[in-house]
């Protein structure tokens, strides 16, 4: 297929398709690196806690296993305070392409780790890389995707988590009975996959437009706006209308003295409220109680009677799987439903569900019965795909569409540093609450989970069918550009079509 070069702005260059569609799935291959190393590493750490060549190596405690796992969150917390700066500095794709080589430098310090201390460092930096990647990733898709693929894409984009997951559960699996450190240390290097396959299609798609207008590039920005929406056709009444809408915009926050600066992000209310949404998300997606059935299945199935580490490997590899399944379904309709009743719909069946888990393992987690047994880990199952169901595809489509473009790599990194630094507080304290307190843990987190479905019904907007800069209508009250909405001009355009090209005259 045809393809043709584009400004990047970076030293990156840019080879990219015609195909629309290739693009908008290349820009999300390249940017998954995220959650696939994620899904890859939390369901790698379960995995390792349950072998004993893993536990026995570094002589883990509920203390140190706690440390090593939250070690990750460490790093993540570290990076976000200054990569969504260095994503506005050096741009979306060469940002994505540091936080790989970071990530893959981690990597190979994690396999090659001696004691305790250096593996713990290395999942520090891992943490590192793979927040930076977190901070470029989702604003660069919801910049450059167009609408009809932003929520499929920025959906899919912590889907992938299930297949990062559903790939370390099957290799852990694999060297479950391997003699010696290599049991742990092959599923800690194939972690760096993913952030190779990242660095080898990032010549393949474009930079963000907004990145490009926002740095005085229009020409170039309109060009990746045709090459994104209709297959390289600058003329399409989409393209002109979405890039009207997007110089405007930009117009009209620069003369309003709107900086890309952390500042800015709690300057004006509708500021403070688009960085308190995002940060919602990040609190209510890692406090639902996924932290438990992430990091520490094997205490959660030890707890419901299932001690076995062959079993509890096997039920990873499915439970992943299954998550996975959940995830895409919530992907596929989350257009349709919206993404509040999205929220609403897990969150409730969730906390059903974590409820039960704690009473089921009160009632025959140090018993025998093993119908009592199979009874809780379908409860997790359905847990978990309840979770999956929402939360996974709209933790990282729901905070860069409420930031506006001055805050939002800024605000992505105030979202993920909220994010690790609860996260921190989960997978340091879950194993050593799973080891006083047992069943309770899952009712006084099921009781939590109760504020979520308040607040989200309560507190939560609608993003869906309208694009980043329309969503200023419902922060501010008003958009800040006279082109129509670009919902509409898909509408017109599928039956029959309109010029529109005068609209955005004054702006080519």
């Amino acid at each position: 297929m045809a393809s043709a070069w584009a400004h990047t702005g970076s030293f990156i260059p840019a080879y990219v398709p015609r195909s629309s569609n290739l693009v908008a799935c290349l820009l999300v291959a390249c940017s998954i690196i995220t959650s696939t190393t994620f899904g890859y590493d939390g369901s790698m750490l379960n995995g390792l806690n349950i072998l004993p060549s893993y536990t026995n190596y570094f002589n883990l405690n509920a203390a140190t296993t706690g440390l090593q796992t939250a070690a990750v969150f460490i790093g993540g917390c570290l990076s976000a305070l200054c990569w969504g700066q260095f994503t506005d500095w050096v741009g979306r794709r060469a940002s994505l392409f540091w936080a790989a080589v970071i990530t893959i430098f981690a990597i190979i310090l994690q396999t090659a780790a001696q004691n305790t201390a250096m593996f713990t460092i290395a999942r520090i930096i891992i943490g590192f890389g793979n927040v930076a990647s977190g901070c470029a990733g989702p604003p660069y898709l919801a910049e450059t995707l167009p609408l009809h693929w932003r929520g499929w894409g920025l959906g899919f984009f912590n889907d992938a988590y299930y297949v990062g997951a559903l790939i370390a559960a099957g290799i852990t699996y694999a060297t479950f009975q391997m003699e010696g450190t290599w049991a742990w240390r092959i599923p800690s290097l194939v972690q760096a996959v993913f952030s190779i396959v990242s660095i080898l299609i990032l010549p393949f798609v474009p930079e963000s437009p907004r990145w490009l207008a926002n740095r005085g590039q229009r020409e170039s920005a309109l060009e990746v706006l045709a090459q994104t929406y209709a297959d390289g056709d600058r003329n399409s009444p989409v393209v002109q209308v979405a890039f009207k809408e997007i110089v405007d915009t930009l117009e009209y926050e620069k003369n309003h003295g709107q900086k890309k600066t952390f500042a800015q992000c709690f300057k004006t209310r509708s500021a403070r409220r688009r960085i308190l949404l995002a940060c919602s998300a990040a609190v209510f997606s890692t406090i639902a109680g996924n932290v438990i059935a992430t990091y520490y299945l094997g205490d959660l199935l030890t707890n419901a009677g299932i001690s076995d580490a062959k079993t509890q490997l096997e039920i990873n590899i499915i439970l992943n799987a299954f998550a996975l399944v959940c995830a895409v379904a919530g992907t596929l309709g989350i257009d349709k439903v919206g993404r509040k009743p999205t929220a609403l719909i897990s969150t409730t069946l969730l906390t059903v569900f974590l409820f039960m888990v704690g009473i089921l393992t009160a009632l025959y987690g140090t018993s025998n019965n093993k119908s009592g047994s199979y009874a809780t880990v379908a409860c997790v199952f359905l847990f978990l795909g309840a979770y999956s169901y929402g939360w996974t595809p709209l933790l990282y489509l729901y905070p860069p569409e409420v930031l506006n473009y001055p805050i939002r790599a800024v605000g992505v990194g105030v979202f993920q540093l909220v994010e690790n630094l609860v996260a921190v507080l989960m997978t340091f304290t879950m194993p050593i609450a799973l080891n006083k307190l047992g069943w309770k843990t899952y009712m006084i987190n099921g009781a939590w989970d109760v504020f979520m479905i308040a607040a989200v019904a309560f507190f939560w907007v609608e993003t869906k069918g309208k694009s980043l800069e329309e969503l200023d209508v419902v922060f501010e009250g008003e958009k800040h550009s006279d082109a129509p909405d670009l919902e509409q001009v898909y509408a017109d355009e599928k039956m029959g079509g309109r010029d529109v090209q005068h609209l955005a005259e004054s702006k080519l």
